[in-house]
């Protein structure tokens, strides 16, 4: 079963969110009445959300190019 394709499926909206969330803590985008808004604390934050997605999204790459042992 390839599990690689899937895998970087996640990652990227992993990454799509932490975007999102560091976007809406520089007061870039966002309702100004979400509590992410203009919040320092969402800056960090989606700075790690999206590590983390970007870890996966190469975790995913690395599975789809690794050769099946015979």
């Amino acid at each position: 079963m390839q599990i690689g394709t899937p895998m970087m499926g996640v990652g990227i909206i992993i990454l799509a969110f932490g975007v999102l969330f560091f976007l809406q803590g520089n007061s870039i985008v966002g309702p100004h009445s979400s509590f992410m808004y203009s919040n320092p604390k969402w800056i960090v934050n989606g700075e790690l959300i999206s590590s983390v997605g970007v870890g996966i999204i190469g975790l995913g790459i690395g599975i789809s190019l690794r050769r099946p042992r015979s």
